[in-house]
């Protein structure tokens, strides 16, 4: 076991997932089905469980926001290419535009069509996705590809646990005899059991009671982990609608300790967009867009336009980390594709 990894803690790769649930199958075993499916494969390696968990968003292409939900907790990508079309434009931007270099793409025609590869190859390339590998369609090689990618990124993950605790939570519930419980995929840092945690946008705060991970009660749980956090003390409506969980700001004058809070709250953001390759269109003041970031989903519209900078003005507040922030989602949902690319924002106000 590695150093610091605390009560059983694994290594666990998140995959977004584009692709036929058969396909899903045949590299892990189905776990959940809400509007995005979960599929997680175990492996133990020298006495050290590794774990692939796939997330494959089942509305998608009909709904744009589960596959930008399975893309925020990812860092890895499969794709079943099934035709050269526009949805698969759509994707490849998608991923390029979260910044998921590593992936694996498998050419799967339907019976009796077929796939020009070398233009499917061309295309990834051409949407930034240059590192992704093209393999047969067979779990076991699959397998392989992905834990390749996990040792790959394995020094990443390690350092995103080294950031302040930012976990998105995606549902929550009362469960007899433990209280309110909160479930969501840890997008960076580390949560401890005793720790105090605030809810933001709402401010509520908890102590945390015990952590589950795939059904394991851990004492700690890291990026990556899909956990369940119960919690004492704590108010349902706290967690209501978006709701990210970290740790409290501390701020003690006798011990010079000093920790801000890891999240600012952005009404209106200044945002510098990278267009995508296969975008045509151009935004203009007033237009209407939505920005994905650890599964938030905020609707803004945009008041003015400078070059590649827009001043966005949201209808609810987005919070950002403060440190460090993922780059934001931005989609038009009229607009082919959806997706207008990546933006750096900095607070306004």
């Amino acid at each position: 076991m590695k150093e610091g990894l605390v009560g059983g803690n694994m290594p666990v790769l998140n995959i977004a997932m584009v692709g036929s649930d058969e396909l899903a199958k045949e590299v892990a075993k189905s776990t959940d089905q809400r509007d995005v499916h979960t599929y997680v494969h175990k492996e133990i390696v020298d006495g050290q469980t590794r774990i692939l968990s796939l997330i494959r968003p089942a509305k998608y292409p009909e709904r744009l926001r589960p596959l930008l939900n399975a893309l925020s907790a990812a860092r890895a990508g499969l794709i079943e290419v099934t035709a050269i079309d526009a949805t698969l434009g759509e994707v490849l931007v998608a991923f390029a535009s979260a910044g998921i270099e590593h992936g694996v793409a498998v050419i799967a025609p339907p019976q009796g069509e077929w796939i020009d590869e070398d233009m499917a190859k061309s295309l990834f390339k051409q949407a930034g996705l240059s590192k992704w590998t093209f393999e047969k369609a067979g779990g076991i090689e699959l397998r392989n590809a992905l834990f390749t990618i996990m040792d790959n990124v394995s020094e990443l993950l390690a350092s995103i646990e080294e950031l302040p605790l930012v976990v998105p939570i995606d549902q929550h519930f009362n469960v007899k005899g433990i209280g309110l419980v909160a479930i969501g995929y840890v997008q960076s840092g580390v949560v401890s059991v005793h720790d105090e945690v605030t809810m933001l946008p709402h401010g509520g705060t908890g102590l945390v009671k015990s952590l589950q991970v795939m059904d394991d009660d851990v004492e700690r749980a890291g990026a990556g982990d899909r956990v369940g956090i119960a919690l004492r003390n704590a108010k349902e409506e706290s967690l209501s609608g978006t709701c990210l969980i970290t740790h409290p700001e501390i701020e003690d004058k006798k011990t010079n300790t000093f920790r801000p809070l890891a999240l600012e709250a952005h009404t209106v953001s200044s945002m510098e967009l990278t267009g995508s390759p296969f975008q045509k269109k151009q935004l203009e003041a007033g237009d209407v867009v939505h920005a994905s970031i650890d599964l938030q989903f905020n609707v803004g519209r945009i008041e003015s336009v400078e070059g590649t900078n827009f001043t966005v003005r949201w209808e609810t507040p987005l919070l950002q980390r403060i440190k460090d922030s993922p780059a934001v989602l931005i989609a038009q949902l009229d607009s082919k594709p959806r997706i207008m690319g990546s933006a750096q924002l900095r607070k306004v106000e």
